[in-house]
């Protein structure tokens, strides 16, 4: 029901979800040698209400940032990223506060701005702000992600930024992956999380709540932090024992690979092609594995032939399978790339 409720809200472009500190601390922790000088960007964030901007208020001078900018889009008819009355799209810079670490600066303390436009990210004042970070981290709208993230690599920026697991079957995303220019961050791997709403939206689900401050959250399955910083987990190969057999790892109907329905139970000796869950980029390593294409994404790859069957999906035993990644394992000896085996 909770992903009803994101559908609907991006369908009207109201897809504003305010992320738990919590979920940012994780996240975070993975990156701190990245921060040290550099300039922070969280452009879709309304400084008053964001957690990310408390969060690296907070974390300045331990992290050893040289700026922190916030920018908040505010649409004259309709308020998608603030939940206060401004009538103007505002900003602000924060430069630190020394021997400070006990508490956060309030955007009235630092100073907020105003923007001329509706502070939309693809404003040239907005992409102005852009240019001068050297990281970008926010939540952005989900209905929106293709064009937020092609921004990104367009100006050369490094991000940390939350979106939707599905975004891995968008072919513009998807090439990104294969290019190495994206990939999963490191704190979330299953499971749902828990979003903070506006006042004005309509909560019924089961999956929501309003806690005894009247703030309403919902609960939102299939999130995901993506990035394109590096961090060591990324490159652990995953343990793989299991030996292949044709019952078990049955081919497709309709192209000529095996049917991998965990990512647990890739075989260690099989050396051809495989389809596995999309969820398999959790634990995707580039030293261990070629990602060679993904079914149903409208990417073109030489030598890969993508099933031509309804919606693009793979069969086996003429019953359809939910769309697949094609991997093959690179050289190695149980399921480690050579040198490296237990």
């Amino acid at each position: 029901m909770a992903n009803k409720l994101l559908l609907l809200a991006r369908k009207s472009k109201k897809d504003e979800l305010y992320t738990q500190l919590t979920d940012i601390e994780k996240e975070m922790r993975h990156y701190t040698a990245h921060f040290k000088g550099k300039t922070v960007l969280c452009n879709c964030d309304d400084p008053r209400v964001s957690n990310f901007f408390h969060y690296f208020a907070y974390n300045f001078e331990r992290l050893r940032l040289k700026k922190l900018i916030t920018t908040c889009y505010k649409n004259q008819e309709r308020d998608l990223f603030s939940r206060h009355d401004s009538e103007r799209a505002i900003y602000l810079e924060f430069t630190g506060c020394k021997h400070r670490y006990d508490s956060v600066p309030t955007p009235e303390d630092i100073g907020i701005k105003y923007l001329k436009g509706d502070g939309d990210f693809r404003s040239e004042e907005c992409i102005k702000l852009l240019k001068q970070a050297d990281i970008v981290v926010t939540n952005p709208p989900f209905s929106l992600f293709r064009e937020y993230v092609a921004q990104l690599i367009e100006y050369n920026k490094k991000f940390i930024i939350l979106g939707n697991q599905n975004a891995i079957t968008y072919k513009e995303i998807f090439k990104l992956i294969k290019e190495n220019k994206i990939w999963l961050g490191a704190s979330i791997h299953s499971g749902d999380r828990e979003f903070q709403i506006p006042e004005d939206y309509p909560i019924t689900a089961a999956s929501s709540r309003i806690d005894e401050n009247g703030n309403k959250f919902i609960r939102v399955k299939g999130v995901r932090w993506w990035t394109n910083l590096d961090y060591p987990q990324r490159h652990e190969p995953l343990i793989l024992y299991k030996k292949y057999n044709s019952q078990d790892y049955p081919k497709y109907d309709n192209y000529n690979a095996i049917n991998v329905d965990k990512t647990a139970d890739i075989p260690c000796d099989y050396d051809g092609i495989m389809g596995v869950p999309i969820t398999f980029l959790d634990k995707y390593s580039e030293e261990q594995f070629d990602l060679l294409g993904i079914m149903n994404s409208g990417e073109e790859n030489p030598g890969i032939r993508y099933p031509n069957t309804p919606h693009g999906r793979p069969i086996v035993n003429g019953v359809e399978k939910y769309l697949r990644i094609l991997i093959r394992r690179k050289k190695q000896t149980n399921g480690y790339p050579k040198g490296e085996e237990l």
